[in-house]
C-alpha cells in the first residue's frame, strides 16, 4: 500500500502479520482486505471464507449479542495485535518554523535590510583618515568617537527589535498550536461511544474501542471505527467523506454490511462488530497515505519518485480527502451535492487565505506610513549631500582629491546612516508586535470566557460583526426537554395529569408506544449529583417523552427488556423527509402492531381514529383535523412548545402487509395522545440579545422547529417584540421568495427579505448557507455585512464555512462541525458570543490605542531628526536615543495599549464596519496636536535652550566634545513627554477622563514607571554611547514638568470639536475598491498582498495614461465625425466603470500583453484600473 511502512503503527502490525497463533482466526491483513470490498462481493466473501457474520465473531472470539467480556488482559491483547483506535496526530510545526513564517512580514524585512545596511556601514572604516584639514572636514562633523565606536549599537538595535518581535509572535503561534492540540485531545477524549461489552450497553471513549467489540449504532453518529453490520434498521450511511458520493448508502446485513470509520449515520440504527481499528481502518489508511498530513508529500516530492500504483489507485479510489483535519476527517457535505462538495472540500484544506480587516487596514497603513518614511529619509540624505558638496566645492572652491575621496565617503555614509536612523523611526514597527500581543493576550483571557479561538483573525473579526445567525436547539435554548402539556382522551391538559385521570387502555398503548418505538440507547439515567436534574442520554425529544413516561409514575425499561431490539420486527426510522419514526412488533397471537411517533401536523395527517375519553377509538375527520390543529396544536406552539403526536396501527397476520409499500403502512393510524415539549430559554439569553441589539447587531434564528414555537421563543428571546414589522418566514416560503422561475437563487430577491427577516422556521441546511451567502454577498448597505454563525449538526458545515466567523457548539457540537468553525463555544452558550464581540472590539480599540501614541512618537521623531540635520547638520537626537525612543516605547507601549481589559461600555456602540478607517478624525486630530505641542518645546530647547537654562549651547560643538546637557535636556524632555503621552493615547473617542480604569490594567502602570527608571539609568550613567550628560535635580523637575504638560494640552486638544478640522485625512482606510478584488481573488486563494499591490501600481497608471491619451483621441474623432460627444462620453463613462469592478488578477498577466490589448480594443485597457481607482473614475475619461 505505497510506503505506509514509514509509519511505526504499521510496522507493529506487520510484526503480526499472519500471526493465528495468538488464538484469533484471521489476521490483521485478512480483516483489512476483508474491508476492502463492497456490497454482494462482501457479503459472498463473508460468506465463503468466514461462515456469515456470526462465523467471523467466532473467528474474533466475540459474542453478537453480549459483546466482549471485557477482560482487560483480553482487550490489551487484542489491542496489541489489531493496534490501538487512534491516528497519530499531524506533527505539529517546530518552533523554528513558526519563526520563519514570522519572519514573512512586510515591515520587518524592510526594517532587517535597514539595520543590516547600517551594519555593514558601522563596521566599515574608510582607509587612509588623514589629510583631513585638506579635505574640508568643517564640512558638518563626522561621528565622535563615542558614536563611532557606538555605531553598531544602532543596527544592533535594529536587529534586537526584529528578533524580539519574532520570537514572541512565534511563541504566540507555538502557544496557540498547542492549546489547540489540548483541546483537541479533550474533543477526542469526550467522544463516547456505545458499546456491548458483558451484555451491558457501556458508553466507551472511542479510542477505547477494540477489534471484536459489539458497537451500537444510530441516527448522527460518526463512526469510530470499520466494522461489520450484525443487524440493522432500514440504516443509511453517508460515505460522502470516503468515496464523494452523496447519496445515502443503503445497508443491511444480507446486501451490503460494510461500514467503515468517519462515515455518517444519515438514518436507522443497528449493530456492528468492529473489524478494523486505528491506522488499519480505512480512514486511517488515507491518513496514512497522507503521511497524516502533508509531510510525506514533501518528502516525496524532494526524492521525486512515485511509490507503486497500488497507492495511485487506492487515492483514486478515495478522492483523497484533504488533511486538515489530521484528527478527524470529514470534509464537509454540503447540501447541494457533487461540485458544491468538491469546492467546499477545496476550502477545507486551504487555510484560510483572506486577510483580516484589521490586517488589511494595518497592512495598507504601514505601506503608507513606509513611503512617507523613506521619503523623508531620502529628502534628509540629498539635502545633506548637496549642503556638503555646496558648501566644500562651490563655496569654499576645494579641488576634489583623490586622496580625499575616501574622507569623502565617510561623510556620505554618515548621511545615508541618518537617513536610515529618519526612515527606521518613521516605520512603526510596533505595529505586528501590537496586533499579535493584543490577539494573544485577548484569546488566552476568551478561554476563560468559554470561547475557544481556532483562527487567531476570528477573534477580531467578531468585532465588526453586524449579524448573527444562530440556531435555536442547545444554543438559546437549554437542550432539556421536558414534557409539559398533553391532550389524551378528548381532554387538553395543560400540565402533565394524575395517571389516575386518564384511560387505563390509552395509557397502556401510549407507555408501549413511546417505550418502544423511541432508539433503546436513549434513556433517562439519575442525576450525578445529590439534587441535580436526572441525565438524559440520547435523543433529547424521545428523552422529553420517555420523562413523561416516568412522570405517569410507569417505567419504559421492563416493556424494553421484555420485547428487546432483535424482536423488533420493521424500524422506520426518524429521517428530514419522513419527519416520523414507526416501529413494527409482532404481537403473540402472530397480528402485527406499528407505533407511530413524529411532527404532530404530519403525524395527524394519516389518522383516521383517534382514542376517545375512555380509550376505545373513534372516527376523526378531516374537520376535527383543523380543529385540533386551532385548538391544541397551536395554542401549544404559541407556548414555545414541541408538539409530537403518537399514534399506532394494527395489522392483520394474514396476508401480510407489504412492509416495503411505505405509503400504505404510514396511514389510517389511531392517534392516541399530542405531547407539548418545552426546550426552556437559557435564563441569560434575553440579556445578551439585548446587548447585541444596543451594539448595533441584528441576531437571526434559524431553526428547523415549526414557525408557532419558533415565533414564540424568539419573542422569549427578545429576537423581535411584539408589534415591530419584521418577517417570521418558513424555509418553503423563504425559498419562494429568493428563487426565480427557473429555481435559481437571485441577490436582488435575497436582499428583499434579508434585513426584515428575523426568525427562519423549518429550515434545512441549505436554507442556511443560502441565507448567510446571501447577507455576505449583499451590496445593499454602505458597509458589507460580518455575519457571525452558530451550529452544531454536521449538516451546519457549509454555513459555518461561508460565514465570517463560525461558532461551533463544543458540547452538542459534531466534530464535522468543529472542524468548520473558527471559534467553539465549550459551554454551548449563546452570552458567551456577546463576550466574544466585547473582546473583538477591544482588539480593535488597543490597536488604535496604540497608532494613537506610535504615530505621534514618529511624527515628532521624524521631524526634529530630519529639521535637525537640515539646519544644524547633526540631529538633536543621536541614532541611538532615537532607537531607544523608537523601540522602547514601541514595543513597551504595545504591551502596555494592547493588553487594556474590555469594558461594557464597548457593547454600547455600532460596529465599525469593513471601510471605517482605522484612524479616526479625532485620532488624527490628537496625533497632530500633540506632535504641535512636542516640537514647539524641542525646537525652542533647541534653538534657546542653553539661554533658558544657562549652559553651553549644543549646537555646531566641536567634533570631539563630551555629549552636552543642552541635547541631554532635549532627549530627557522628549522622553518624559512621550510617557505622559501614553496616558493620553488610553482613550481614543475623545474622552476627557484618561485616568478612568488605570489601575485595572497593572501592566500599563508598571510599563509607565518601569520605562521612567531605565530612563533615568540612561540618563545618568549611559554617558558616551547614549551620548548623555548626567542633569541635576533642577533640570530633572523642569523635564517633568514639560512632560506633565502633555495632560493639560490633552484637555485642550479635547475640546476643539472636529467639525472645525475637516481637513484631516483619515489613514488606513479600506476603500471598498480595495475589498472588492481581495474578496473575488480570495475564491481561487491567492492573495493579494498590499506591498505587491503597491508594486502593480505602477503598471496601472501606466495604463491610465494610456487609456487618457485614447479617451483624447477618442473625443477628437468623435468631434471629427460629428456625432454627439455626450453619447461617447456616456459610453465611455460607462465601459469605464464595469471595467473597475472586474478582477485584478488581470493586473498580474505580463504586462507587454495587456499593453498590445489596450491598444487595440478601447474597453480592455481599464480592465487593470481596477484597485487604484476610488470611484470617481468615471468622470477622469473626459479629459
Amino acid at each position: 500500500m505505497g510506503d505506509m511502512s514509514n509509519s511505526d503503527f504499521y510496522a507493529k502490525n506487520q510484526r503480526n502479520e499472519g500471526n493465528h497463533a495468538a488464538g484469533f482466526g484471521c489476521s490483521v491483513m485478512e480483516l483489512r482486505s476483508l474491508m476492502e470490498l463492497r456490497g454482494t462481493e462482501a457479503v459472498v466473501k463473508l460468506q465463503e471464507d468466514y461462515g456469515a457474520v456470526e462465523g467471523l465473531c467466532k473467528r474474533l472470539k466475540t459474542s453478537p449479542t453480549e459483546g466482549l467480556a471485557g477482560v482487560q488482559t483480553d482487550l490489551d491483547k487484542r489491542r496489541e495485535l489489531f493496534g490501538k483506535n487512534l491516528i497519530p496526530p499531524k506533527k505539529p510545526k517546530t518552533f523554528l518554523q513558526l519563526v520563519w513564517e514570522a519572519l514573512q512580514d512586510v515591515t520587518l524585512i524592510i526594517l532587517e535590510v535597514a539595520a543590516l545596511i547600517s551594519l555593514g556601514l558601522s563596521f566599515y572604516h574608510p582607509p587612509g583618515q588623514t589629510g583631513g584639514d585638506a579635505c574640508g572636514a568643517a564640512a558638518g562633523g563626522v561621528e565622535d568617537e563615542g558614536e563611532a565606536d557606538a555605531g553598531w549599537i544602532e543596527g544592533a538595535a535594529i536587529l534586537l527589535s526584529v528578533v524580539c518581535v519574532v520570537l514572541v509572535t512565534a511563541f504566540n503561534d507555538w502557544s496557540k498550536e498547542k492549546q489547540f492540540r489540548g483541546l483537541q485531545s479533550r474533543i477526542e477524549q469526550e467522544q463516547k461511544f456505545q458499546v456491548v461489552r458483558g451484555s451491558q450497553v457501556i458508553q466507551l471513549p472511542v479510542s477505547d474501542i477494540v477489534v471484536g467489540d459489539i458497537a451500537q449504532i444510530k441516527y448522527g453518529d460518526l463512526l469510530p471505527a470499520d466494522g461489520v453490520l450484525i443487524q440493522g434498521n432500514d440504516l443509511k450511511i453517508d460515505e460522502s467523506s470516503l468515496t464523494g458520493e452523496s447519496d445515502h448508502v443503503k445497508k443491511s446485513a444480507d446486501k451490503d454490511p460494510m461500514l467503515l470509520s468517519g462515515t455518517h449515520v444519515m438514518e436507522g440504527s443497528g449493530r456492528m462488530v468492529v473489524t478494523a481499528v486505528g491506522v488499519n481502518s480505512q480512514t486511517g489508511i488515507i491518513f496514512t497515505l497522507l503521511g497524516a498530513g502533508v509531510e510525506e508529500e514533501e518528502k516525496k516530492e524532494k526524492k521525486g519518485k512515485m511509490q507503486d500504483g497500488n497507492m495511485e489507485s487506492n487515492q483514486i479510489k478515495v478522492k483523497k480527502p484533504d488533511g486538515a483535519a489530521a484528527m478527524e476527517m470529514q470534509p464537509l457535505k454540503s447540501a447541494e451535492g457533487g461540485e458544491a462538495d468538491e469546492k467546499e472540500r477545496k476550502k477545507v484544506s486551504a487555510p484560510k487565505k483572506e486577510k483580516s480587516v484589521l490586517q488589511g487596514k494595518l497592512t495598507k497603513l504601514a505601506v503608507q506610513i513606509g513611503k512617507a518614511g523613506l521619503l523623508m529619509s531620502a529628502i534628509t540624505v540629498i539635502i545633506l549631500v548637496l549642503y556638503f558638496a555646496i558648501n566644500n566645492f562651490v563655496l569654499e572652491k576645494r579641488p576634489w582629491m583623490t586622496e580625499c575621496t575616501p574622507i569623502y565617503i565617510q561623510y556620505f555614509v554618515k548621511f545615508f546612516i541618518i537617513g536610515v536612523t529618519v526612515l527606521v523611526v518613521a516605520v512603526p514597527e510596533g505595529l505586528p508586535l501590537a496586533v499579535t500581543i493584543s490577539l494573544a493576550y485577548s484569546v488566552k483571557k476568551m478561554m476563560k470566557d468559554n470561547n475557544l479561538v481556532r483562527h487567531l483573525d476570528a477573534c477580531e473579526t467578531m468585532g465588526n460583526a453586524t449579524a448573527i445567525c444562530s440556531d435555536k436547539t442547545g444554543t438559546l435554548t437549554t437542550n432539556r426537554m421536558t414534557a409539559v402539556q398533553c391532550y389524551v382522551g378528548d381532554v387538553h391538559y395543560k400540565e402533565i395529569p394524575d395517571p389516575g385521570v386518564i384511560p387505563p387502555k390509552s395509557l397502556d398503548i401510549l407507555i408501549n408506544a413511546i417505550s418502544i418505538n423511541s432508539a433503546y440507547t436513549t434513556k433517562i439515567l439519575p442525576p450525578d449529583k445529590e439534587g441535580g436534574l436526572p441525565k438524559q442520554v440520547g435523543n433529547k425529544t424521545e428523552c422529553g417523552l420517555l420523562g413523561l413516561v416516568l412522570d405517569l409514575k410507569r417505567d419504559y425499561q421492563p416493556i424494553r427488556n421484555q420485547i428487546p431490539e432483535e424482536k423488533l420486527y420493521k424500524v422506520y426510522t426518524f429521517n428530514s423527509v419522513r419527519k416520523s419514526m414507526s416501529t413494527v412488533i409482532k404481537l403473540p397471537e402472530g397480528s402485527f402492531r406499528m407505533y407511530s411517533k413524529g411532527a404532530s401536523e404530519i403525524i395527524l395527517k394519516k389518522c383516521s381514529h383517534i382514542l376517545n375519553e375512555v380509550g376505545e377509538p373513534r372516527v376523526f375527520r378531516p374537520r376535527d383535523k383543523d380543529e385540533m390543529v386551532k385548538k391544541v396544536i397551536e395554542p401549544m406552539a404559541c407556548d414555545g412548545l414541541r408538539t409530537i403526536c403518537v399514534a399506532y396501527r394494527d395489522f392483520a397476520s394474514d396476508p401480510e402487509p407489504k412492509w416495503d409499500d411505505e405509503n400504505n403502512i404510514l396511514t389510517d393510524l389511531t392517534a392516541i395522545c399530542i405531547v407539548g415539549i418545552e426546550d426552556p430559554v437559557r435564563p441569560e439569553v434575553p440579556d445578551a440579545i439585548q446587548k447585541c441589539q444596543r451594539a448595533g447587531i441584528t441576531v437571526r434564528m434559524v431553526t428547523g422547529d415549526n414557525i408557532n414555537t419558533a415565533r414564540a421563543i424568539a419573542i422569549k428571546c427578545g429576537i423581535i417584540h411584539p408589534g415591530e414589522d419584521f418577517l417570521c418566514i418558513d424555509g418553503k416560503e423563504f425559498n419562494r421568495r429568493i428563487r426565480n422561475e427557473k429555481g435559481e437563487v437571485e441577490q436582488e430577491r435575497i436582499d428583499k427579505v434579508w434585513p426584515k427577516l428575523r426568525v427562519l422556521a423549518r429550515s434545512s441546511p441549505t436554507d442556511k448557507h443560502t441565507l448567510v451567502k446571501g447577507i455576505i454577498d449583499s451590496t445593499m448597505a454602505d458597509q458589507r455585512q460580518v455575519v457571525a454563525v452558530t451550529g452544531d449538526g454536521t449538516n451546519d458545515g457549509p454555513a459555518l464555512k461561508k460565514a465570517d466567523v463560525g461558532f461551533a457548539m463544543g458540547i452538542a457540537g459534531t466534530d464535522v462541525a468543529k472542524e468548520a468553525s473558527d471559534i467553539i463555544l465549550t459551554d454551548d452558550n449563546f452570552s458567551s458570543i456577546v463576550k466574544a464581540v466585547m473582546w473583538g472590539r477591544n482588539v480593535y480599540d488597543s490597536i488604535s490605542k496604540f497608532l494613537q501614541f506610535q504615530l505621534t512618537v514618529n511624527v515628532v521623531a521624524v521631524i526634529v531628526a530630519f529639521t535637525g540635520a537640515c539646519i544644524t547638520q547633526d540631529s538633536p537626537l543621536k541614532a541611538v536615543q532615537m532607537l531607544w525612543v523608537n523601540l522602547i516605547m514601541d514595543t513597551f507601549a504595545s504591551l502596555a495599549l494592547a493588553t487594556e481589559p474590555p469594558t461594557e461600555a464597548l457593547l454600547r456602540r455600532k460596529p465599525y464596519g469593513r471601510n471605517k478607517p482605522l484612524i479616526s478624525s479625532t485620532m488624527t486630530k490628537n496625533i497632530l496636536g500633540h506632535a504641535v505641542y512636542q516640537l514647539i518645546l524641542i525646537f525652542t530647547l533647541l534653538f534657546a535652550g542653553e539661554k533658558i537654562f544657562d549652559i553651553d549651547s549644543g549646537r555646531n560643538a566641536p567634533l570631539h566634545s563630551p555629549p552636552s546637557e543642552h541635547y541631554t535636556i532635549i532627549f530627557n524632555t522628549f522622553v518624559m513627554m512621550q510617557l505622559f503621552n501614553e496616558i493620553n493615547a488610553r482613550k481614543i473617542h475623545g474622552e476627557r477622563n484618561v485616568f478612568e480604569g488605570i489601575f485595572r490594567n497593572p501592566i500599563f502602570c508598571s510599563i509607565v514607571f518601569g520605562t521612567f527608571a531605565i530612563q533615568i539609568v540612561i540618563v545618568q550613567f549611559g554617558g558616551k554611547p547614549f551620548s548623555c550628560q548626567p542633569l541635576s535635580l533642577e533640570k530633572w523637575l523642569w523635564c517633568v514638568f514639560l512632560g506633565l504638560g502633555e495632560l493639560v494640552w490633552g484637555q485642550v486638544i479635547a475640546t476643539i470639536p472636529n467639525s472645525h478640522l475637516r481637513f484631516l485625512r483619515r489613514a488606513g482606510q479600506l476603500t471598498h475598491k480595495d475589498e472588492l478584488p481581495e474578496e473575488d481573488v480570495n475564491e481561487e486563494n491567492e492573495e493579494i498582498d498590499h506591498a505587491e499591490r503597491e508594486l502593480r501600481r505602477g503598471q496601472i497608471l501606466w495604463f491610465r495614461g494610456l487609456n487618457r491619451i485614447q479617451t483624447q483621441i477618442e473625443v477628437v474623432n468623435t468631434f471629427k465625425s460629428g456625432t454627439s460627444f455626450q453619447g461617447a462620453g456616456a459610453l465611455r463613462r460607462q465601459s469605464s466603470t464595469t471595467s473597475q469592478n472586474q478582477d485584478v488578477t488581470n493586473v498580474s498577466s505580463p504586462s507587454h500583453v495587456s499593453l498590445s490589448n489596450a491598444l487595440s480594443s478601447p474597453t480592455s485597457t481599464t480592465a487593470a484600473a481596477a484597485p487604484s481607482t476610488t470611484g470617481h473614475s468615471s468622470c477622469e475619461c473626459i479629459p
